[in-house]
Parts: C-alpha cells; sequence; structure tokens
C-alpha cells in the first residue's frame, strides 16, 4: 500500500522560523554584495546576464522559502511581490506563483479548528460539510457546506497556528527589507525607500486579515456601499457559525473570472464584465476610498444575471478622506491635463517631497493613464505594458525623486488587476467615457 501522505503543518517556533528566515536574509543579502563586488571585473553584456540571472535565482530562493513556512510568510511574500518600486520585474514574475502555490491542509486539522472556535465539530454543526477544501491560500482554506436549514454556504477556516507565527515572521521581515534596501541603493543604484513605512502596512494589513471578525464587518460594509448597484453581489455572513478563526458565509454560484476569459466565451459578456470591473474597482478608489486590494481571479464570480459577485474581504485597505479626495482630484487634473494640480496632489499624496520637480512623475502619469487620455475607442492591447514599465522605471531610476507612501503598497496591486484584466478581456471602448463618467459621478 502506498505510504500515507503527512499533515501539512505550519513550522512553528520563534528560534527555527527566525533561523529559515535569518538564512535566507543571509543568502540575499550576500549573494548581491558578491555580485556588486564581482562588477568591476565584467563586461557591460556580463554584468546584466549576471545580476539578471542572481535575481531569478533570490526569487525562487524566497519562493521555496515561503512553502517551507506556510501561513504569514507566505502572505508577506505576496505583499513583497507587489513592490515594483522595491524589487525588479524578474523577481516579481517569479514570487507572484506564490498567490497559487499553496496546497490544503488535512482535514483533520480543519476539523479540530472549527471544534476549538464554534463549540462542536463540523458534523455536529452542519447537515454537510466536504472534506476536501474548495479553495486554499495562504492563511485559510475554505469548504463548503449546508446548514440544517438547508442554505448552502462555504466556511472559512484559518489554518491552527498560523497566527502565532505573525508576530515571529514580521520580526523576522523586518530584516529581509533591510537586504531589498541595500540591494534597492548600492546595487541598483535606485532611490532609497522607506522599510519601516512598508514594514508597518504590511503589519496591519496581516493582522487584518487573520481577524474574520473584521471580515465579517468588511462584508456588512461593502455591502452598505455597493446597495444602489443590483449588478453587484456580496455573500451574507452568519454570525452564529462564525469566529475570529471561522468564517461562514453564503454561497454564490458563477462562474470564475478565468472561465470568462476562455475561448468560446461571447465578446459581449466580456465587455460587460470588463466594464463593469473598470468601474467597481474605481468607484471603490474616488468614491468610497475602500479598496479591495486582492484581485485574484478567484476573488470574482459572474453570476447568470450576469451580476459581478466579489468575495473574500480579509484583504480591504480603507483610506483616510484626504487621500481618496486627493485621488480624486488627480484623477480629474489627468483628464484635464492639469500639471499644476497634478503637482499638488503629488504632495498631497506623498508620492515626492515639497520643492521637488514634478514633471518627471506627470510623464509617468501620461503613461499610466494612456489608454483613458482620448476620447476615441481604444484596444486595450494597444497599451504595451511592459513596454510601459521599463519607460516608468527607466523615468524613475533618472531621477530617483520618488516616494512609495504605504497608501500606494495595494493600490498599485488592484489597478495592476485592472490592467491585466482589461487586456484579457481585450474590450475595445471608448475609455476616456467610462473613466470621466466615474471621476464625474463623485460627489466630493
Amino acid at each position: 500500500m502506498p505510504e500515507k501522505s503527512k499533515p501539512v503543518r505550519i513550522t512553528k517556533g520563534r528560534t527555527k522560523r527566525a533561523l529559515q528566515v535569518g538564512s535566507l536574509t543571509t543568502s540575499v543579502g550576500g549573494s548581491y554584495v558578491w555580485n556588486a563586488l564581482k562588477r568591476p571585473f565584467q563586461s557591460a553584456d556580463q554584468q546584466d546576464q549576471s545580476l539578471f540571472d542572481l535575481h531569478l535565482k533570490n526569487a525562487l530562493r524566497i519562493v521555496e522559502s515561503s512553502r517551507e513556512l506556510r501561513g504569514a510568510f507566505i502572505k508577506l511574500v505576496q505583499m513583497l511581490s507587489m513592490r515594483d518600486d522595491l524589487l525588479p520585474l524578474e523577481v516579481l514574475n517569479v514570487l507572484s506563483v506564490v498567490q497559487s502555490s499553496v496546497p490544503p491542509m488535512e482535514y483533520a486539522l480543519i476539523r479540530e479548528q472549527v471544534k476549538n472556535e464554534l463549540g462542536k465539530y463540523p458534523e455536529q454543526l452542519f447537515k454537510r460539510f466536504e472534506h476536501e477544501a474548495f479553495a486554499a491560500a495562504s492563511l485559510g482554506q475554505v469548504h463548503r457546506a449546508t446548514l440544517k436549514n438547508g442554505d448552502d454556504v462555504v466556511v472559512k477556516v484559518q489554518y491552527p497556528g498560523v497566527d502565532e507565527t505573525v508576530v515571529q515572521d514580521l520580526k523576522n521581515l523586518k530584516a529581509l527589507l533591510h537586504a531589498f534596501t541595500r540591494l534597492t541603493r548600492d546595487v541598483l543604484r535606485q532611490k532609497s525607500f522607506d522599510a519601516s513605512e512598508i514594514y508597518q502596512e504590511m503589519e496591519e494589513r496581516l493582522r487584518e486579515e487573520l481577524d474574520y471578525v473584521h471580515e465579517a464587518n468588511n462584508l456588512a460594509l461593502f455591502q452598505r456601499l455597493f446597495a444602489d448597484d443590483d449588478e453587484v453581489l456580496i455573500p451574507r455572513v452568519y454570525p452564529d457559525m462564525s469566529s475570529r478563526r471561522v468564517l461562514t458565509m453564503e454561497y454564490l454560484d458563477g462562474y470564475k473570472l478565468q472561465d470568462i476569459l476562455a475561448p468560446g466565451v461571447e465578446q459581449t459578456l466580456k465587455d460587460w464584465v470588463s466594464i463593469k470591473y473598470f468601474q467597481m474597482t474605481w468607484r471603490q478608489i474616488l468614491e468610497f476610498g475602500v479598496l479591495h486590494t486582492d484581485p485574484h481571479p478567484g476573488n470574482y464570480l459572474v453570476t447568470y444575471h450576469p451580476k459581478v459577485a466579489m468575495l473574500d474581504f480579509g484583504s480591504v485597505r480603507v483610506f483616510p478622506e484626504e487621500i481618496r479626495k486627493g485621488y480624486l482630484t488627480l484623477a480629474k487634473a489627468i483628464l484635464d491635463r492639469d500639471e499644476p494640480t497634478m503637482a499638488r496632489c503629488f504632495d498631497t499624496l506623498g508620492y515626492i517631497d515639497p520643492g521637488v520637480d514634478p514633471s518627471p512623475l506627470v510623464k509617468i502619469m501620461y503613461l499610466i493613464f494612456e489608454p483613458v487620455l482620448e476620447d476615441r475607442d481604444y484596444d486595450p492591447h494597444e497599451f504595451d505594458s511592459a513596454k510601459k514599465t521599463m519607460e516608468i522605471t527607466s523615468i524613475g531610476i533618472e531621477n530617483r525623486i520618488f516616494n512609495a507612501p504605504g497608501h500606494r503598497l495595494f493600490l498599485v496591486r488592484a489597478l495592476w488587476g485592472l490592467d491585466s484584466y482589461t487586456h484579457q478581456f481585450r474590450t475595445i471602448t471608448n475609455w476616456h467615457r467610462i473613466f470621466r463618467k466615474c471621476v464625474e459621478g463623485v460627489k466630493g
């Protein structure tokens, strides 16, 4: 008989995890120092190839470590994968695989977690509870179930012990961030960034994602925010079957975004979903100041009506009102090509220091917002994201004037998702008019 697979468990123990992350930090940081020492003895081509190979090697090191440590460290690696100002594009591409590489945890451990949180085992609480996970992520996994009254639900269960590793991993992360600080400053010749702000943003979001009561509150908040839009669905929560580490929600049936992107799906449906997703994203940023920051395709469904259902509200960023208004004013200024107002917004939002020449950042805004600047039908494939990213990076390295405020971290993540989906749906429409309507429709 084949040997029974061992349960997937989270590596615990502050010392053990610290040693693993410490070893990773030493390996990554030391490799870049060694590479810098070799550069004077290499040709320009050899330098470029050596640095490219090193980026990939270190990205793979980080991915492998995240798989071993699991839990909180995986989430932190996912957050690092959003830092285009911190890590080279080659590294980001490798780190992005962590999002979809998490295997489910053995059911016996999940069963005990439900008992610890809700007082009874799943078979006592539910009419039916599927043993196999419906979906698995970095901090928990989801199981389909049926309540005793017949309601179909999904039950999100946090991995046992994952919250115990958070303090350890956050402390260890500081060392890793310092290694990347040296990388950007000494090796990549970029402006040094404020690692403390990045650390604070990651800490706040991670602690929120570990609190399912907080996620339940996020669900209720989004239900209120989108109450006037009958084309958006938010699952309701069952409070009596939920706790800080278990969240029971209404089951919503539909197609994942990846299914809508498949060949054979009518372009009219793709266009509807693409435009609706675009409108939903900008409404969150400009009107609500509350942003669902995880654009993973598994977090959205398209129902048969059609409607768009939003799932997984663990990662939600609430912007201060000053920041929301700052982005709204910036959006208006970009559309009107009002560069003096754009410059004031850069200062207000913390992207540049007072007195710094804003013109390089103005150029970057025109590059990023190219699809909405002209009043015409625009094919997203006209927008070469890779080429634009290289241009933006080149401007950034040449000028070295930009700051990376904490609110940027998850905004960029959401906008990356938006750009990816509009490319894949290939909806040819007048994005300028749709965006202007989003901007002008906001009061205040």
